[in-house]
């Protein structure tokens, strides 16, 4: 009787149909990651809090919002899904980005008083969560 261990029969199956296996481990790899499901929840949040904005603000402030917020999970993916570590940094870098622009953006909508400073505070605290962890993504691929 030989005994495979869960390792040898990755090995194998990688070997064995490389292009589905990979291609299957990395479809369902970015999904699992913490940054990428928070982030997930930020759409969510910031799409609840912008339904409360002035109508004037459907195709300016509310569009940019909501462009950002989808842009952060949108490039985790697809910084995950290109395969190579200066890609996947790369796109963090960019998710990072669009994390600041939002954040910028968040701050004028306060300032304009388009909702009460208590309808920011979970968006607030999810971006701050995020953005340290995508920070840290980013230092962890520098390696």
């Amino acid at each position: 009787m030989v005994v495979i261990n869960s390792f040898q029969l990755i090995s194998f199956q990688l070997s064995a149909l490389p292009e589905i296996a990979y291609s299957y481990y990395m479809i369902s790899s970015y999904k699992n990651l913490i940054v990428w499901q928070k982030s997930m929840e930020l759409v969510i949040e910031v799409y609840k809090l912008t339904d409360a904005f002035p109508k004037t603000e459907m195709f300016g402030l509310v569009s940019q919002m909501r462009r950002c917020a989808v842009s952060i999970p949108s490039n985790i993916a697809e910084g995950k899904q290109r395969g190579t570590r200066k890609e996947y940094r790369q796109f963090t870098m960019i998710a990072f980005g669009s994390g600041a622009e939002l954040e910028t953006q968040i701050e004028i909508s306060k300032r304009l008083g388009f909702c009460e400073k208590e309808d920011y505070i979970k968006v607030d605290e999810l971006l701050g969560e995020i953005l340290r962890m995508l920070n840290k993504l980013r230092h962890s691929l520098d390696n």
